[in-house]
């Protein structure tokens, strides 16, 4: 006979001193830190028969489900505790209980059990992300446990519709609009990867014709007072700090993105370019001018690292964001982020009136229209050049005096 205990006044000196065989299995009770007792004991539910949790010797906590196939009884173990809520179990062991039921009836040959989303992603995530980049990757994982899986992990993935991703998207209206907006696309290459295993119909994906939150860009362009405060501060901070003051003069220099300089190694560098074999758009060429030319002749290489920014272990790239976020108030630019140098030297550009598509190809835009977002800088300079020809017309014609 398992030796059980229940949950008594809701403290683990109960649980341990009152012996009973039934307990209600919710997620406060697996939360608990089991103390080894020497011996495994189960924890039956209360409310489903069959469903447990079994603790280990060691105090680890797994939960499963009993159940007869076949005319014997076995016990089908769910997933540990510290891993699968017990929202999740309990709907497992629902699922399993019911094939068990119906073993032996006659059903139609097409009739299969749709995975849970949550198992769905546990044996396919590695298949799904190959070839995702690490930072997308990371983001994509986030994503998941934080948005998709507490809303749909514990759902059939066949029978997801869309009515359910829509009340997902207005339950996530206001300060979690951001979050949905990064995690809709994940949830989508869920289904996209169901349908080429066959698990949902072809063109049912659910995620289709959602339409995302519109937020607003965050638009900051550095004013030339600013830029002069700037690098004022970084003649400063120069002495101490060489290799961040590097990397924010490259980043004013050439409109790049932080990851592409901070990342930088030296096989890249073949001025007057930056050819460099992969980015966010894929492998791009970054223009160098006299001035970053210039900075990257300044910078010492270490020997037996590739990297021109190394950190201090000299196996990965320095850090610059925790640097920047103590040297920006300095500035009098608390809230310029490192990614405004960019929309900055294209604003610049624009004021020299350079067109958007050579704007496009020195700051590696994969698409026009992401270098569209700054159409509204030179309509700005077209209106300033059509008032000062105005102006001029007026006053030779008298109409300005």
């Amino acid at each position: 006979m398992d030796v059980t205990f229940c949950e008594g006044h809701g403290t683990m000196d109960v649980l341990q001193k009152t012996l009973t065989r039934r307990a209600f299995l919710d997620g406060n009770l697996a939360r608990r830190k089991w103390q080894g007792s020497g011996r495994e004991y189960n924890i039956l539910d209360t409310e489903l028969p069959g469903f447990g949790l079994r603790v280990r010797s060691t105090g680890r906590a797994f939960w499963f489900v009993r159940l007869r196939r076949r005319g014997k009884e076995r016990r089908v173990t769910i997933g540990a505790a510290s891993k699968v809520s017990a929202k999740a179990a309990r709907s497992e062991a629902r699922s399993l209980l019911a094939q068990a039921a119906l073993e032996g009836l006659p059903q139609r040959k097409t009739a299969h059990t749709s995975p849970l989303l949550i198992q769905f992603v546990a044996d396919h995530w590695h298949h799904i992300g190959r070839g995702w980049k690490p930072s997308t990757a990371l983001r994509n994982q986030h994503a998941w446990q934080n948005m998709i899986a507490p809303h749909f992990g514990t759902k059939p993935i066949a029978e997801i519709t869309a009515s359910d991703v829509v009340r997902w998207r207005d339950g996530c209206a206001g300060e979690s609009e951001c979050r949905f907006n990064r995690a809709v696309p994940v949830l989508a290459s869920l289904f996209k990867y169901a349908e080429a295993l066959k698990l949902r119909p072809k063109g049912s994906n659910p995620c289709r014709g959602i339409p995302r939150y519109k937020r607003p860009l965050k638009e900051r362009y550095l004013s030339p007072k600013e830029y002069r405060r700037l690098w004022r501060e970084l003649m400063f901070a120069e002495a101490e700090f060489p290799a961040q003051v590097a990397v924010m003069k490259l980043l004013m220099f050439t409109g790049a993105r932080v990851g592409e300089i901070r990342d930088l190694q030296w096989q890249w560098v073949k001025p007057p370019r930056l050819l460099l074999p992969d980015s966010k758009t894929g492998p791009k060429t970054i223009y160098l001018n006299s001035q970053a030319v210039a900075v990257l002749k300044s910078i010492p290489q270490v020997q037996g690292c590739s990297l021109v920014f190394p950190g201090s272990s000299f196996k990965k790239p320095l850090n610059i964001q925790h640097w920047w976020s103590r040297f920006r108030p300095l500035c009098g630019l608390p809230d310029v982020r490192i990614h405004d140098l960019r929309h900055s030297f294209a604003s610049v550009a624009i004021g020299q009136n350079i067109p958007l598509a050579t704007i496009s190809t020195l700051l590696g835009h994969a698409l026009p229209e992401t270098t569209g977002r700054y159409a509204h800088l030179a309509d700005e300079h077209i209106a300033d050049a059509a008032q000062r020809v105005s102006g001029s017309l007026a006053n030779a014609i008298g109409l300005g005096r």
